[in-house]
């Protein structure tokens, strides 16, 4: 019976992390480049909120040139994430929602630096804001695609 639990433990300790476990930023970027692009918008915002975990993480550990850094990255996913929802015409709802909730934690990771480091963060914000309103415009306007 004893053996049959510890093979059963060993199982699932090679299993879980298989089936779902927390993959590499390297490789939530490989798949994202890889999928349909009907379903880029959604891997792309994964990665976006990922380095957004990051950035937060390094301004608190007062690593501000590796934040900076993470902020491009959110910019540069966010940016993928519109383009692929923009192409596929899908998912046009769920990325502005999350450019909105990325572009509010970022506004709030902002007002807790010092004014030397609030610039990248701003901009990011403000870019972020932009393709927001593409993303409406683009589901809301009078003229669609």
């Amino acid at each position: 019976m004893r053996s049959c639990l510890l093979s059963l433990s060993l199982i699932l300790s090679v299993a879980i992390p298989m089936a779902g476990g927390t993959q590499s930023l390297q490789q939530m970027i490989e798949r994202a480049q890889k999928a349909s692009e009907k379903d880029q918008p959604g891997l792309y915002m994964k990665i976006a909120e990922r380095r957004l975990q990051d950035a937060d993480r390094l301004y608190h550990a007062h690593q501000p040139a590796e934040a900076s850094a993470a902020v491009s990255d959110i910019v540069t996913y966010c940016d993928h994430a519109y383009e692929a929802a923009d192409r596929s015409d899908k998912k046009l709802k769920n990325t502005e929602i999350g450019i909105r909730k990325i572009a509010d934690k970022l506004q709030d990771i902002r007002r807790e630096l010092d004014f030397e480091n609030q610039a990248p963060v701003e901009a990011a914000v403000n870019h972020l804001e932009g393709l927001r309103t593409k993303l409406l415009t683009r589901m809301f306007g009078k003229e669609k695609k």
